[in-house]
């Protein structure tokens, strides 16, 4: 366990359930102790690990001692306890939405491309197959939100303020983007708010080939 008191934060450089959670902790202005879990080695199954997150994932955050172990958990608590750089607006109705769309991305899209659907994806329909799948499934995400988004985006998501929802659509879109190759111009709102993420300190300080467990050639 760490130190009352010490954010320490257990992440792999390319989990975008990680690296949402260091958008937030960077956006909050929160230091914290960086602890590599590098999932392509399997150590998210090491005895030690689960004692951590027996979902064997990551990302976990401790606080002292309280251990959280859910990227969504994670990202409100620390709206509570740390409320400065708010996420979440007082209006109601933005409230929710910012709620609706972190939700969207952390059940209804990435799960569907995560390292263990994939590696299944693969092993039943080879790799060609896995990409047009995983890109279908994203597709139908991104349509789902930008409509969300029409007539409520401003310079992000849900106005002129980074919210929740920025905090979830970045990582998704990025990886979307970087990794997958894929062309999001027919989501011409996510398209541009993933030009207006890469302006921002936060933001940029959380991207995985920033992260000190990333290789050179990331």
């Amino acid at each position: 366990m760490a130190d009352q008191g010490k954010l320490t934060l257990y992440s792999f450089w390319r989990s975008t359930c990680s690296h949402r959670i260091r958008i937030v902790l960077n956006f909050k202005g929160l230091e914290y102790e960086y602890k590599a879990v590098n999932l392509l080695k399997g150590e998210q199954f090491d005895p030690k690990f689960e004692e951590i997150n027996p979902m064997k994932c990551v990302p976990a955050l401790l606080d002292g001692d309280t251990l959280i172990a859910d990227s969504f958990a994670i990202a409100l608590y620390l709206e509570d306890k740390y409320p400065e750089n708010p996420l979440l607006p007082q209006d109601l109705k933005k409230k929710a939405l910012n709620l609706q769309i972190a939700s969207m991305v952390c059940s209804g899209i990435q799960p569907l491309r995560n390292l263990a659907v994939w590696d299944l994806i693969e092993e039943k329909l080879g790799s060609e197959e896995k990409n047009a799948w995983a890109i279908n499934q994203i597709s139908k995400g991104f349509a789902a939100v930008e409509k969300l988004l029409k007539g409520c985006a401003g310079k992000y998501a849900t106005g002129d303020e980074v919210r929740l929802a920025d905090v979830f659509l970045a990582p998704q879109i990025y990886a979307t983007v970087k990794r997958m190759k894929m062309d999001i111009s027919n989501y011409p709102t996510l398209a541009r708010l993933h030009k207006a993420y890469e302006e921002i300190p936060a933001f940029q300080a959380a991207l995985p080939e920033n992260q000190p467990d990333a290789p050179s050639s990331a």
